[in-house]
C-alpha cells in the first residue's frame, strides 16, 4: 500500500496537468485570436503616362512650381484658388541653370510689395491711407530719372493712397515709389531691408536676400526656386492679384502708368514683374495657365539672367508649349493595382488593391514618386474589406485611394489551430499587450 501511494500521487499530478493543459491549450488555440497576416509592399507595373518636363533655358537660373488645379464651380465660374500656404514645402516641377542666388532686378519690388502689405495690410477693394509725398520722395524721383532708371512722376505735398503707390511700383516698376513705400511703412530704407530679410526667412525663402527696395542694387539676390515661390505668393495675394488683373489707367493727376508686367498673355502668361539691369540681365516672374476640358492648371515660374528680351520671348514661348504638352489628365492610381501582398501562416493569400481609380489634372514633369502605404492589421477578411490607403505624388499633387482585399482571407480550420500552438499562443500573447 505504502509503495503504491507515490505512484498514485504522480499519476494524479500528471492527470491534473493533462486536464489543465487541455483546458488552457484547447481554448487558447480554438478560440484565441489568429496570427496577423504578413504584409509585403509591392510596386505595380508602370503606367503609360510618360513624364514631359518643362522646357527651361540652360543659362541663368530658372524654376517652375505647380500652384493649383481648379475645376470651376458652375455657380461661381470666376472662382480660383492658389495654395499659397504649401509653397514653402512644394518641390519645384523643374529647375535649370544655376541654383546659386542671382541678382534679381525688379523682382525685388515684389518682395517690397509683399512685405509692405504684411506690415500695412489692405482688404480687396480698399485703397488704404493717403500718404504724402515728401521732399525725399521727390528727390528720389529726380535722382532715379537722371540715372535712367524707371520712375513715375511725383511732386512734393501730393497725396497718394497705398494702393496707388503699389500700382505705380508693380505695374510701372517705379523705383521712386518702391522707396516711398519702404520709408512710409518702416521709417527708413535700412529698417525696411531688415524687416524684408526677416520676412523672407519666415517664408522659407532662405536663398533670397534684399539690399534695397528696388533691385537696382546687385546685392539684392535670389534663387530661381525661391523666386518661383515668390511669384506664387504674389499671385495668391488678393491685392497684388487685383492690381495685375485690373491695371489702373491713370493715377494721381491723371498720370498714366505703362504696364511693364504684361507679356505673352495670348500664351496663357500673367507677368508679375519683367525687368532688366546690367548686373541681373532680364528677369521675369510670372504665372502660366493651361486650360483643360474641365480644369485649369496654374503654375508659377521665374527666369533670371536672360540675355535680352528676344531670348525671353523665345524661352517663355517654349515653356508654354511644353506646358500644353505636359499638362493633362494623369492616371495616378489605377483601379485594381496592388500595393501590398498578404500571406498568412495557414497559407491564405490576398492583395491590397486600389478600390477606386483616381486621376489628377496636372503636369507630370517627373515620374510619379514612391507610394506611401498605410495599413491596418489583417488576419482574415472578406473580399472588398478596407485594409489601408495609398498616397502617391505626381504633377505636384498628392492623390490618395483606399486599399481593399482582392479576395477573401478565410480563417484556418480547427485542425490547423490545434496543430500549430506556437503561432496561436504568440498571437494570444500579442493581443494581451
Amino acid at each position: 500500500m505504502s509503495r503504491s501511494r507515490p505512484a498514485r500521487v504522480i499519476g494524479a499530478t500528471v492527470g491534473a496537468l493533462v486536464i489543465l493543459s487541455v483546458g488552457v491549450y484547447g481554448p487558447a488555440t480554438l478560440l484565441g485570436p489568429l496570427p496577423e497576416a504578413t504584409a509585403t509592399l509591392v510596386t505595380p507595373a508602370a503606367g503609360e503616362s510618360v513624364p514631359f518636363p518643362p522646357a527651361l533655358p540652360a543659362t541663368g537660373g530658372s524654376a517652375v512650381i505647380g500652384l493649383a488645379t481648379v475645376t470651376p464651380d458652375p455657380a461661381f465660374p470666376e472662382t480660383t484658388a492658389l495654395d499659397a500656404d504649401a509653397l514653402a514645402t512644394t518641390l519645384p516641377l523643374a529647375v535649370a541653370g544655376t541654383a546659386e542666388p542671382l541678382p534679381m532686378a525688379a523682382a525685388t519690388k515684389i518682395v517690397t510689395a509683399l512685405v509692405v502689405l504684411d506690415a500695412k495690410p489692405l482688404t480687396l477693394g480698399e485703397t488704404g491711407p493717403q500718404i504724402p509725398i515728401t521732399a525725399a520722395d521727390y528727390q528720389d524721383y529726380i535722382d532715379y530719372g537722371n540715372s535712367g532708371a524707371r520712375t513715375v512722376v511725383v511732386f512734393p505735398g501730393e497725396l497718394w493712397t497705398e494702393t496707388e503707390l503699389l500700382q505705380a511700383m508693380i505695374l510701372g516698376s517705379s523705383n521712386n515709389h518702391a522707396d516711398t513705400l519702404a520709408r512710409w511703412a518702416f521709417g527708413s530704407l535700412d529698417a525696411y531691408s531688415a524687416a524684408a530679410n526677416a520676412w523672407l526667412g519666415k517664408q522659407g525663402l532662405d536663398g533670397t536676400r534684399v539690399a534695397d527696395a528696388t533691385g537696382l542694387n546687385d546685392e539684392s539676390v535670389g534663387t530661381a526656386t525661391d523666386l518661383a515661390r515668390l511669384a506664387g505668393l504674389a499671385a495668391a495675394d488678393p491685392v497684388i492679384g487685383a492690381i495685375l488683373s485690373q491695371p489702373a489707367s491713370a493715377l494721381v493727376g491723371q498720370r498714366g502708368v505703362d504696364n511693364t508686367t504684361a507679356f505673352l498673355a495670348e500664351e496663357g502668361v500673367t507677368g508679375i514683374t519683367r525687368s532688366y539691369t546690367d548686373g541681373a540681365g532680364v528677369c521675369f516672374l510670372f504665372t502660366g495657365q493651361v486650360q483643360g476640358p474641365d480644369s485649369t492648371y496654374t503654375f508659377a515660374g521665374a527666369l533670371l539672367g536672360e540675355p535680352d528680351y528676344d531670348t525671353l520671348t523665345s524661352d517663355v514661348t517654349a515653356l508654354m508649349e511644353s506646358a500644353r504638352a505636359g499638362v493633362r489628365e494623369l492616371p495616378t492610381l489605377a483601379q485594381g493595382d496592388a500595393y501590398v501582398e498578404f500571406s498568412t501562416p495557414w497559407g491564405a493569400e490576398a492583395s491590397g488593391t486600389v478600390r477606386t481609380a483616381t486621376t489628377t489634372y496636372g503636369w507630370q514633369a517627373q515620374a510619379p514618386g514612391d507610394a506611401e502605404v498605410i495599413l491596418e492589421t489583417v488576419s482574415t477578411g472578406r473580399a472588398g474589406k478596407t485594409v489601408g490607403r495609398v498616397t502617391v505624388e505626381t504633377g505636384g499633387t498628392e492623390v490618395t485611394s483606399t486599399l481593399v482585399l482582392d479576395r477573401t482571407i478565410s480563417a484556418p480550420g480547427l485542425g490547423w489551430r490545434l496543430l500549430h500552438p506556437v503561432p496561436m499562443i504568440s498571437a494570444l500573447i500579442a493581443a494581451d499587450r
